[in-house]
């Protein structure tokens, strides 16, 4: 595949483009050091590791790829990122949305895996296959090749894609397990507003210091981890819809546009309006 060539290698870089008429994001990058803070996605993730050792941590498991491996995450997975070795790595990720992946996968008798009622066998694999449909794909959307280039290839990373999809049995709900997706539930209402674990607390009838390690445990996250991913989402389905930052900001609980600016950037290695622009035609000098 077709590779970046910055001006300054030495330094992180970060290379984004997106399908306006599919959604479909593409970027390709290369950090020294860290690179992103716990953080998840609507979208599904298909990415390729092309330089350096890319560590990172995805369902309470290490992983470290190499060239030559794949990288399967699925929508809501946390995961973060960093460079295993001094000279960093470079990577090339597809990010596709879950409305425009879930018919194609349904097409082929496949559970859905926007709604995480299945699941990729595993986060990193060297299927040469898989990688080549990555790959291809990715140069289609990420250099503009056209309409019909993108869709074929599109097509062909499902097709191909579809033997890393298992479906996973329905888990099995204990007392602790509805308590704890009752809270998240209400953080979901309740995204945009200051909440504490005190009235969390209330809520669910968990005493705060038991309701952190449950949640914790049910979901890899603090409460407070979960609500600023929550947010961070939702500020990104805003920004590509062209809303001025500062607005999304208090749309979604964040105290302020620098507020939201702090935690968007630690998440995505870009600034809400480098998002925007990215995306939109709309130009916010306040960054």
């Amino acid at each position: 595949m077709t590779l970046h060539n910055p001006r300054n290698a030495n330094r992180d870089w970060v290379d984004f483009q997106r399908d306006d008429l599919t959604g479909i994001e593409s970027v390709q990058a290369h950090f020294k050091g860290h690179a992103y803070d716990p953080h998840d996605h609507d979208e599904l993730l298909l990415g390729i590791t092309l330089q350096g050792h890319q560590r990172f941590n995805c369902h309470r498991v290490m992983h470290t790829s190499i060239p030559g491996k794949a990288i399967l995450i699925e929508p809501g997975a946390v995961h973060d990122g960093h460079s295993a070795q001094p000279e960093g790595f470079t990577y090339a990720m597809l990010y596709l949305p879950q409305k425009y992946l879930t018919s194609a996968l349904k097409r082929r008798g496949l559970g859905d895996v926007s709604a995480l009622g299945a699941t990729f066998s595993h986060t990193l694999t060297d299927d040469k296959s898989l990688i080549t449909a990555i790959g291809q794909a990715f140069n289609a959307f990420h250099f503009q090749e056209g309409r019909l280039a993108c869709d074929v290839n599109f097509d062909h990373l499902v097709t191909t894609l579809s033997r890393h999809i298992e479906v996973r049995p329905a888990s099995k709900l204990n007392d602790s397990l509805i308590q704890m997706n009752r809270v998240r539930d209400y953080l979901h209402d309740q995204m945009s507003v200051d909440l504490g674990l005190d009235e969390l607390s209330v809520f669910s009838g968990v005493d705060r210091f038991r309701l952190s390690r449950q949640f914790k445990q049910a979901f890899g996250l603090s409460p407070h981890a979960y609500l600023v991913r929550l947010r961070l989402r939702a500020a990104r389905i805003l920004l590509a819809e062209g809303m001025p930052p500062a607005l999304v900001a208090t749309q979604v609980g964040f105290s302020d546009q620098s507020h939201l600016g702090r935690w968007f950037q630690r998440a995505y290695r870009l600034t809400p309006a480098a998002y925007q622009r990215h995306c939109t035609n709309v130009l916010d000098p306040e960054g």
